[in-house]
């Protein structure tokens, strides 16, 4: 995915220590969120649609993904 670099507006995770191993979420345009690691800013970008962004945080607050870590 092409991702103008120049209009996106990145946003780091407040979880960030700052060491710099986390990621940074941007929305470009209304019904989607970019995902990108922080470490390799030249990297893939992940997208996601507003829905499943939503559901996804929503299952990180509810505890849904703890066995993986």
């Amino acid at each position: 995915m092409e991702v103008d670099q120049s209009t996106a507006r990145w946003i780091k995770a407040s979880a960030s220590q700052g060491s710099g191993a986390c990621v940074e979420t941007s929305s470009i345009r209304a019904d989607e969120i970019l995902v990108r690691n922080s470490r390799d800013r030249q990297g893939p970008i992940l997208s996601f649609t507003k829905a499943e962004w939503v559901a996804f945080v929503a299952g990180v607050k509810a505890g849904e993904f703890d066995a993986i870590v």
